[in-house]
């Protein structure tokens, strides 16, 4: 299968999952709350000592951060996309 033909069935894929989804929150909430307790322990192990309101200023940067780094590897990946020759 082509990569066109690959992306398009994904994305069909995704789109009928989300269709049959009613409450896309409860959906994701195990996969928030993962990520949510990931950033914590970082914050934690980071600052032993910090208050639990420390902790949570320490986590919540650590997670925008993340965030951060994912779009600036995405905007690299898209630059580098665009800079290769079109496939004829």
């Amino acid at each position: 299968m082509d990569p066109q033909d690959r992306t398009l069935r994904a994305r069909l894929a995704v789109h009928t999952s989300w269709a049959n989804t009613l409450d896309p929150q409860s959906r994701t909430a195990k996969a928030r709350a993962a990520a949510a307790g990931r950033f914590e322990k970082k914050a934690r192990e980071m600052h032993p000592d910090g208050t639990d309101e420390q902790i949570a200023r320490a986590a919540e940067h650590l997670r925008k951060a993340h965030y951060a780094a994912m779009a600036l590897a995405s905007a690299k990946a898209r630059r580098a996309k665009a800079a290769r020759p079109a496939a004829a």
